[in-house]
C-alpha cells in the first residue's frame, strides 16, 4: 500500500513499505519509482526476507509523489530534503540508508548535509565519484534526453533512456525540474562521512564515473560488483544479495 505525506514545501509524497524490523530508507533513480526499482525485481522482499522493514519513498516528479511543473518546486537539494523530511516524518533515528543512481547522489546530499539523524550503513549502488562530484555531464544528458523526448530512434545513444521513460509514464516537463535540484558534492566533503558504505557497480556500467574513484574518496567504504549496466544491473537478484550481505555482516 502507498502512504502520503506533505513535504518540506507542502508537495506530496509517497511511499511504499514492506516487512517489519530494522527501518531501511532506500531511493530509486531518475525516471524509475519504488515499484519498479526496488519491488518489481525482488530487491525489496529480499531484505523483508532478512528481517528489515523497507521504506521505498517515490522522489517528487516520479512515481505516485507530485509532479509540479513550476520551477519554484525544484529548489537545490530538494531530493535531498524531501529524504530528510520523511525520515522526521517516521520518526527515524536508528536506520540504515541507500539508493540507486539518482537515489544514491541524494542519499549523499542528505549524509553531506548533517541535517537528519546519520544511518548506521549506507549503500550507494548505480554511482561512481563523477556521479557525485561533477553532476553536470549527466544533467545535461538528461536535458537532451527529456526536451527532445520521442524524437531518438533505436540505436541512438538516448534511446533506452527514451523508452525506459515511456515504460515508467515518466512526465518529462515535471522530470526536467529535477535536473535544477542537481548538487555536486566536494571531495572533501564525501571524505567526511564516516559512516560504512557498501558500493555496488555493474560491471559494465560505464555512466556514471569511477566506482573505484568513490570508494577511494570514502573513510569506510566496501565495493560489490553485479552483473549488468547502469540500466540492468538494478533488475539483477545479485543486488538484493549484495545489499542484504552487507547489512546484515
Amino acid at each position: 500500500m502507498t502512504k502520503t505525506f506533505q513535504t518540506f514545501d507542502g508537495q506530496t509524497i509517497a511511499w511504499r513499505e514492506m516487512g517489519q524490523g530494522r527501518p531501511v530508507v532506500l531511493i530509486h533513480g531518475f525516471f524509475s519509482d519504488a515499484q519498479t526499482n526496488w519491488i518489481k525485481y525482488g530487491t525489496a522482499q529480499k531484505l523483508v526476507d532478512a528481517g528489515f522493514r523497507v521504506i521505498m519513498p517515490d522522489l517528487r516528479a516520479h512515481g505516485e509523489s507530485a509532479r509540479p511543473h513550476d520551477p519554484s518546486a525544484y529548489p537545490p537539494d530538494a531530493l535531498a530534503q524531501d529524504a530528510e523530511a520523511l525520515i522526521a516524518h517516521l520518526g527515524l533515528t536508528d536506520y540504515d540508508l541507500g539508493g540507486y543512481s539518482l537515489g544514491a547522489r541524494t542519499t549523499v546530499r542528505v549524509l553531506a548535509r548533517g541535517i537528519a539523524p546519520a544511518p548506521r550503513r549506507v549503500i550507494l549502488s548505480g554511482l561512481g565519484d563523477e556521479g557525485v562530484t561533477d553532476t553536470g555531464r549527466r544533467a545535461g544528458y538528461f536535458r537532451n534526453v527529456l526536451t527532445h523526448f520521442g524524437s531518438f530512434k533505436h540505436g541512438d545513444r538516448e534511446f533506452m533512456a527514451q523508452a525506459f521513460l515511456k515504460t515508467t509514464g515518466g512526465d518529462p516537463k515535471a522530470l526536467l525540474g529535477i535536473l535544477d535540484t542537481f548538487v555536486d558534492t566536494p571531495r572533501e566533503v564525501v571524505a567526511k562521512i564516516d559512516r560504512p558504505v557498501l558500493i555496488v557497480a555493474g560491471e559494465d556500467d560505464d555512466e556514471v564515473g569511477s566506482f573505484d574513484g568513490l570508494a577511494a574518496m570514502l573513510p569506510d567504504a566496501r565495493q560489490a560488483s553485479i552483473p549488468g549496466n547502469h540500466m540492468s544491473a538494478v533488475t539483477r537478484s545479485e543486488l538484493g544479495d549484495a545489499i542484504v550481505t552487507f547489512l546484515t555482516a
